[in-house]
C-alpha cells in the first residue's frame, strides 16, 4: 500500500515556494517566505536543483537569472557558492533543504517538489533523489516528495521509502514543454506512472482538473493537489475537484 500523506496536508491549504510577496522582502524559495508561512499555519512547499558538488539546493529555476543578479545554470555552481547569491527582493541568499529542513522543523506540512536535472522528463542520473534522500534522514515531521519526472519519484520510493510520494501532473500540452518531445508528453498527460511510483496522491494544474484520468485516481484513493490558485474564486472552482490548493497571491483560510 502507498503510504498516506499527513493529514494536514489535506486541511492547511500549500503556499507555493512558501509564503513569497517580494513587497515584504520575501522571495520565492527564501527563508523569510518560509518563516511567514509557518507562522500563518501554512503547509509549504518548495523546490529543489542540485549543486555542482552534488548537494539539495531550495530554490525554483534551473537557472540564475530571474531569481537572482546572477546569471548561468544552477548546476555549474557548488553549494557553497549558491549560498552566497543574493535573491532579488529580499536580504537573503539561496538555502540548501538542511538548513530549511531545520527551519520547519516539523512545525508545518513540508512538500519537495524535485526538479528534473536532465530536461527531458525522462532516465535520471539519481544525483538530486540522492541528496535529498540524505538531507531527509532522521526528519521527523510531515513531509512529501514530488517531481513531474515520475522516474525521479520511482528512484525516491527506494531511496525514501516512509516518505509519501506523488507526481506533479497537468496536461503537458507540447506548447508548453518544447522543447520535450510531444510524444512524451502524450504519455505523461495519461500519468502512466502512478502505480509504478507507488504514489499516494498527485499535485495537478488547476486548470485541468477535470481531467477524467483526475477523477479516476481519486476514485481508487489518490489524494488530489493543485496548482496555483491565485484567488478565492479559483479556490472554489478548484476544490470542486481538488481536497487541497497550492496557492500563492492571497491568503486562503484553512479547512476545519
Amino acid at each position: 500500500m502507498p503510504l498516506a500523506l499527513h493529514p494536514d496536508f489535506l486541511t492547511k491549504p500549500i503556499a507555493h515556494r512558501a509564503l513569497h510577496d517580494i513587497r515584504d522582502r520575501r522571495p520565492e524559495n527564501s527563508r523569510a517566505a518560509i518563516r511567514a508561512a509557518i507562522a500563518a499555519g501554512y503547509a509549504i512547499e518548495i523546490d529543489l536543483q542540485l549543486s555542482r558538488d552534488g548537494q539539495a539546493m531550495v530554490f525554483h529555476d534551473e537557472d540564475l537569472d530571474r531569481l537572482t543578479l546572477e546569471t548561468g545554470p544552477v548546476n555549474q555552481r557548488s553549494a557553497a557558492e549558491l549560498s552566497h547569491i543574493p535573491l532579488r527582493g529580499g536580504r537573503e541568499t539561496i538555502p540548501g533543504l538542511p538548513e530549511i529542513l531545520a527551519l520547519v522543523a516539523g512545525q508545518v506540512p513540508l512538500l519537495i517538489e524535485l526538479k528534473d536535472q536532465q530536461g527531458e522528463l525522462g532516465p535520471t542520473d539519481g544525483k538530486l533523489e540522492a541528496a535529498t534522500a540524505a538531507a531527509l534522514e532522521g526528519y521527523d515531521g510531515p513531509v512529501a516528495v514530488m517531481s513531474f519526472n515520475p522516474n525521479s519519484v520511482i528512484i525516491m520510493a527506494r531511496l525514501c521509502p516512509l516518505i509519501p510520494r506523488g507526481i506533479t501532473t497537468c496536461a503537458f500540452d507540447p506548447a508548453d514543454w518544447a522543447p520535450i518531445p510531444a510524444a512524451t508528453c502524450d504519455r505523461l498527460r495519461m500519468i502512466p506512472d502512478y502505480d509504478h511510483a507507488n504514489a499516494s496522491f498527485i499535485s495537478h494544474a488547476a486548470k485541468d482538473l477535470d481531467n477524467p484520468r483526475v477523477t479516476e485516481l481519486r476514485n481508487q484513493g489518490a489524494a488530489i493537489l493543485c496548482w496555483t490558485i491565485t484567488s478565492p474564486e479559483a479556490e472554489r472552482e478548484a476544490r470542486e475537484f481538488a481536497q487541497n490548493i497550492t496557492f500563492e497571491g492571497y491568503l486562503p483560510a484553512p479547512l476545519t
